[in-house]
C-alpha cells in the first residue's frame, strides 16, 4: 500500500463522508424535491376541476360524460401505482421518477389538443398512468433517506407543500382563464414538470451513501433505528404475503375514504357550491381552495402528532389511534354540513373534514414505512390503489345521484359513513408487525 499522501483531488471526494462529525442536511433537501414533485403533482391534477365549465362548454361535454372523464384518470391512478411501485423497489426512483414526470408532463400538454370526450378519456387515462407512481416512488425514496424517528413528520410536510399547491390552483386557474383559453393553461402547465425531472435526474441519488454530499454522521443518523431489511421474497409467495396480511387489509379499507373526499374536493367540489349554494366567481374560488389550505395545517400538524405520540405511547397509539381520532372528525363534519343552515359553513365544515382526514396522511404514509421496509413502495402503493378506487367512483357516484334524486346532500352522507368505517380500520392497524419478516 502507497504511503504517499492523498492528492487534493482524491481528499475532496472523500470529504463529504469522511470528514465531519457534524451530519449534513442532504436528506432534507432530499424532502424538498419531493415537494417540488408534489407541488407539480397537484397544479396538474387540480387545474381541471375549476377548467371544467369551460371544456364541457367547448367540447359539448355532459356532466355525466365529464365523470368518466375523471374517473379515466382515477382508472389508471389506480392501475398502475403497484407496478411502479414494485419496479421502484428494484431499480431506485432516480430514473423512474424522472420517466414518470416527463410522461404525465406530456399528457398534461396533450390534454390542450383533446378535441372530444373519446381523445380527453384516452389523454387523462395516460395522464393517470403516469402520476400512478408519483407518490409510492416517493415513499420508496424516504424509506431510503429519512430516519424512522422522522417519518411521519416528513410525510406531512410533503403533502403539505402539495396542498398549498392544490389549494392555490383554483385561484390560480381564475386568474389564468380571465386572460388565456383553458387550453394554454394545460401547456403552461405541463411545462413545468420537464424543468423538475431534469434537475431530480441530475442531483438525486437512489441511496444516501452515493450521494457526495452527505457525510458519513448523516449515514448514521440516516439508519439509526431502522430495522434490519427481510429477505426478498419471490413470486406467488410475495404477494400472498402481501395481500395476505391484516395490515394490508386494514390500510387498504381505511384509505378508500380519504381519496374519496378528497377526489370530490378537486373534482365536483365548484360545480356544488356554485349549483347548490350559488356563490358568485370569487367566492367560489375561494371556498374551492379552502379545503386543501386548510389541509396544509392538517398534514402539518399530522405529521409532528404521530411522531410525538408514537415517540411516547409507541407505534400503535401514535398511528392507529391519531387515525381513528381524525377520522372521527372528518365523519362527523361530513354528516354536520348537510344540515348547516348557512351556506358558508357548509363548505367550511367540508374543509374541516378534508383538514382532519389529511391530518392523517403522516400516519398512514408512516406506517406503510414502518409495515413495509425495503418493499415499502409496493406497501404503499397498494394503500394508494385502494384508495384510487374511491376516487374512481366518486364522480360517477356524485353524477348518477344528481341525475337521479337531484341530491348534492346524499354524497355528503355516504363519505362521512365511509369515514367511521374507517375509524374501526385504524384501530386493528398494528405499524409493529411488518408485513415482510
Amino acid at each position: 500500500m502507497s504511503s504517499l499522501p492523498p492528492t487534493e483531488t482524491e481528499a475532496a471526494a472523500t470529504a463529504p463522508v469522511l470528514g465531519e462529525s457534524r451530519p449534513t442536511w442532504v436528506r432534507y433537501q432530499v424532502v424538498g424535491m419531493a415537494i417540488l414533485l408534489g407541488v407539480v403533482t397537484y397544479l396538474d391534477r387540480v387545474c381541471i376541476s375549476k377548467l371544467a365549465p369551460e371544456m364541457m362548454a367547448d367540447l359539448s361535454l355532459s356532466k355525466v360524460q365529464m365523470s368518466y372523464v375523471f374517473s379515466a384518470f382515477a382508472l389508471a391512478y389506480a392501475a398502475f401505482g403497484v407496478p411502479a411501485a414494485w419496479w421502484a423497489d428494484r431499480i431506485g426512483t432516480r430514473l423512474l421518477l424522472t420517466v414518470i414526470v416527463i410522461w404525465w408532463s406530456a399528457f398534461t400538454l396533450g390534454t390542450a389538443a383533446a378535441g372530444g370526450l373519446t381523445s380527453l378519456l384516452i389523454i387523462r387515462f395516460l395522464f393517470g398512468a403516469g402520476e400512478a407512481g408519483a407518490w409510492p416512488c416517493v415513499a420508496r425514496t424516504f424509506s431510503s433517506w429519512i430516519p424512522a424517528k422522522e417519518r411521519g413528520t416528513v410525510q406531512g410536510i410533503l403533502f403539505a407543500g402539495a396542498h398549498v399547491s392544490g389549494g392555490l390552483t383554483p385561484l390560480l386557474v381564475t386568474a389564468l382563464v380571465a386572460v388565456m383559453p383553458w387550453r394554454m393553461i394545460y401547456v403552461c402547465f405541463g411545462l413545468v414538470g420537464f424543468v423538475w425531472a431534469a434537475a431530480w435526474y441530475g442531483w438525486f441519488r437512489n441511496e444516501p451513501a452515493e450521494h457526495r454530499g452527505v457525510n458519513r454522521a448523516e449515514l448514521e443518523t440516516i439508519a439509526h433505528g431502522r430495522q434490519p431489511s427481510a429477505a426478498r421474497e419471490k413470486g406467488l409467495d410475495y404477494w400472498k404475503r402481501l395481500l395476505g396480511h391484516p395490515n394490508t387489509l386494514a390500510l387498504c379499507v381505511m384509505y378508500f375514504p380519504n381519496s374519496f373526499v378528497f377526489y370530490f374536493c378537486i373534482t365536483w367540489l365548484p360545480t356544488y357550491l356554485k349549483e347548490k349554494h350559488g356563490f358568485d366567481a370569487t367566492t367560489l374560488g375561494f371556498l374551492a381552495g379552502l379545503p386543501l389550505m386548510m389541509s396544509v395545517f392538517g398534514d402539518l400538524l399530522g405529521g409532528l402528532v404521530t411522531d410525538r405520540v408514537t415517540a411516547r405511547f409507541g407505534l400503535r397509539v401514535g398511528r392507529g389511534g391519531v387515525g381513528a381520532a381524525a377520522y372521527l372528525v372528518a365523519g362527523g363534519s361530513l354528516l354536520l354540513a348537510p344540515v348547516a343552515k348557512n351556506p358558508v359553513w357548509a363548505a367550511v365544515l367540508i374543509a374541516i373534514s378534508v383538514a382532519a382526514c389529511m391530518f392523517t396522511l403522516g400516519a398512514a404514509w408512516g406506517t406503510c414505512l414502518d409495515v413495509g421496509g425495503n418493499n415499502a413502495g409496493v406497501v404503499s402503493a397498494t394503500m394508494n390503489t385502494a384508495g384510487q378506487v374511491g376516487s374512481l367512483l366518486c364522480p360517477l357516484m356524485v353524477a348518477y345521484t344528481l341525475k337521479w334524486f337531484g341530491d348534492w346532500n346524499i354524497s355528503l352522507y355516504v363519505m362521512g359513513i365511509l369515514f367511521l368505517i374507517g375509524v374501526v380500520c385504524w384501530l386493528l392497524i398494528d405499524p409493529r408487525k411488518r408485513i415482510f419478516e
